[in-house]
């Protein structure tokens, strides 16, 4: 099992969480990976100037945008 964890707390938010947490919804049906591959919002990853931040299970990823998902799906999640 892969856990997205995605930052919504209020720096994150404004940095355009709810976006990342629609691409990466996007990419699990698209794919059909639902059930090997969870995502949850969470709030302050501690790294509020480095936002949007992600977990991939253990792997902290900032500065995410939603232009960067796609990158970021295929390498971390079915590049596994």
């Amino acid at each position: 099992m892969i856990i997205i964890s995605i930052c919504i707390g209020s720096a994150c938010h404004l940095k355009g969480a709810h976006g990342v947490l629609n691409a990466f919804a996007a990419l699990l049906q698209k794919h059909q990976v639902q059930g090997t591959v969870d995502i949850e919002g969470s709030f302050c990853q501690g790294r509020c100037t480095e936002g949007v931040v992600i977990k991939i299970n253990d792997e902290i990823i900032t500065n995410v945008a939603k232009e960067k998902v796609h990158e970021i799906f295929m390498e971390k999640v079915l590049g596994r």
